[in-house]
């Protein structure tokens, strides 16, 4: 362990941002990292438990003592090969997860856990600087060939994966960059896409091949799934790859924006946010967006209180919206969790990001009952309160109020990956419409469909990046034992 004491001697140190007024100028990462000493006392407060459920809280299963106890020891090195023992992506998870693993550390029972995302977070920043993460292309060729379908987070470390033992991957994605939801449904303010860049150039040397504006069967031609980006120029059926490759992964994302079909929907200005952020990232990456949506003096109402409202929230303000406020059907968490009710699990309490610390109203257990406009135009929303009782929400009578709204951004989630890819290949959904695989070692993430796989968020639904590497890597295990007969890679 780090220090037998650290956890009584040092306290958490957060990660510090740029000041709201530098940062909302310009859509750069504004995360201040820990210093190597800083992350050395942050490491000596791991107690190194006898069960450390922090290991557990890891969809990945990282680690984490022992790369605590590296970093203390000053070894960093080895600490960066531990935690890619278990994670192809730490540069990623570093910045955008959510750290489960935090809320199950043991110290979290009664103080303030292990600050382990920035530990993980300085660990890869420093491998990278110091050139210590290289190709590592694989020392035979078995002559396999494997399509993969969707290039975000799980797809690529499926892709990684099986090209390190000798396999020929190819990797589809129907926009025209690397990266599904990672790098077009994020903001750049809060994950640089050079970080997806560098991990696709280490992965072309490993042998894996991109391409990109393919699109592999079609999108439906209305609904909410006819919103999905997609900037192929070709496309290529699913009959096609199965006669071409060995195995197929299915690893696209759950694409379909949840609508909210209430009166007035059809308004100019009301969008998804799916529409919203993709558009803004393509701008900052030099592309051009006709009539890109934008928040520019305008009062916005962002319906959903997640993560991707918050992003919402946060390009607004960049924009340089009027006003931003930001809706939640549920009522208002508290501030604190219950710790010894919750522990290990991820507990339910206020979360304020950074995008609200820049300027936000949050309208906590509010549904939307209407949408106003003139002339064709959104000009507002009526809303009501509303209070959950014996299992539904019930509106609470006299508490009906409209809202002035120049712009609405729907961000409440996402409820499936689009059908006609699944479709496509025949392969059979399970209640919510996710592709039907199992993840134990008799069902290996196959589908109904010989030799086809699915992994990700087009089988678990919407999840995080974290879970999203796991199934990535597990399904690639899967995938080089059907071609193999056995599989030398990890699960």
């Amino acid at each position: 362990m780090g220090k037998v004491t650290g956890f009584l001697e040092f306290e958490r140190l957060e990660e510090g941002y740029e000041p709201v007024e530098k940062r909302v100028k310009n859509y750069k990462e504004f995360v201040i990292g820990l210093s190597a000493e800083e992350a050395k006392v942050q490491g000596a407060r791991c107690m190194d438990c006898g069960t450390p459920f922090c290991n557990n809280g890891c969809p990945v299963n990282n680690i984490i003592p022992d790369f605590n106890d590296l970093v203390f020891q000053g070894d960093w090195k080895n600490a960066v090969q531990v935690l890619h023992s278990t994670n192809n992506f730490p540069d990623f998870t570093g910045r955008v997860c959510p750290a489960p693993c935090e809320a199950a550390c043991v110290l979290n029972i009664n103080n303030d856990a292990v600050g382990i995302k920035s530990i993980e977070h300085s660990i890869i920043d420093r491998a990278w600087a110091e050139g210590w993460v290289q190709p590592q292309p694989p020392k035979f060729k078995t002559g396999k060939k494997v399509a993969i379908v969707g290039s975000g987070p799980a797809g690529m470390a499926a892709a990684q994966q099986l090209a390190r033992v000798g396999h020929d991957v190819t990797v589809f994605e129907k926009n025209d960059t690397i990266g599904g939801l990672l790098r077009f449904g994020i903001p750049d303010f809060k994950f640089d896409k050079a970080h997806i860049d560098r991990r696709v150039q280490q992965m072309a040397a490993e042998g894996v091949v991109f391409q990109t504006n393919t699109i592999v069967g079609e999108l439906p031609k209305s609904g909410a799934a006819a919103k999905v980006t997609n900037w192929a120029q070709t496309t290529v059926t699913p009959e096609q790859l199965q006669k071409d490759f060995d195995a197929v992964i299915l690893t696209g994302g759950s694409e379909q924006s949840r609508d909210l079909p209430v009166p007035g929907r059809d308004l100019a200005g009301i969008h998804f946010a799916m529409e919203f952020l993709p558009q803004q990232n393509r701008v900052n990456a030099g592309g051009k967006v006709k009539e890109q949506i934008r928040a520019d003096g305008k009062h916005v109402i962002v319906i959903g209180g997640g993560d991707t409202g918050s992003d919402c929230v946060g390009t607004s303000n960049r924009h340089g919206a009027k006003s931003v406020v930001q809706f939640e059907v549920m009522p208002r968490p508290p501030e604190e969790e219950d710790g010894p009710l919750t522990w290990p699990y991820w507990p339910i309490k206020l979360r304020t990001s950074s995008s609200h610390e820049e300027g936000c109203e949050r309208e906590f257990a509010i549904a939307t009952k209407e949408f106003i406009g003139e002339a064709g135009k959104v000009t507002g929303v009526k809303t009501v309160r509303v209070e959950f009782k014996n299992g539904k929400f019930e509106e609470v009578a006299g508490s009906e109020q409209t809202l002035k709204a120049d712009l609405v951004l729907l961000a409440m989630g996402f409820t499936n990956p689009v059908d006609t890819l699944l479709n496509g290949f025949g392969v059979e959904k399970d209640a919510r419409g996710n592709a039907k695989a199992g993840t134990d070692a008799d069902t290996g993430y196959k589908t109904n469909v010989a030799k086809v796989f699915a992994a990700g968020d087009v089988r678990r639904g919407q999840s995080l990046v974290v879970w999203a590497i796991r199934e990535g890597r597990q399904a690639a295990r899967e995938v080089d034992a059907f071609l193999m007969g056995t599989s030398t890679l990890p699960r």
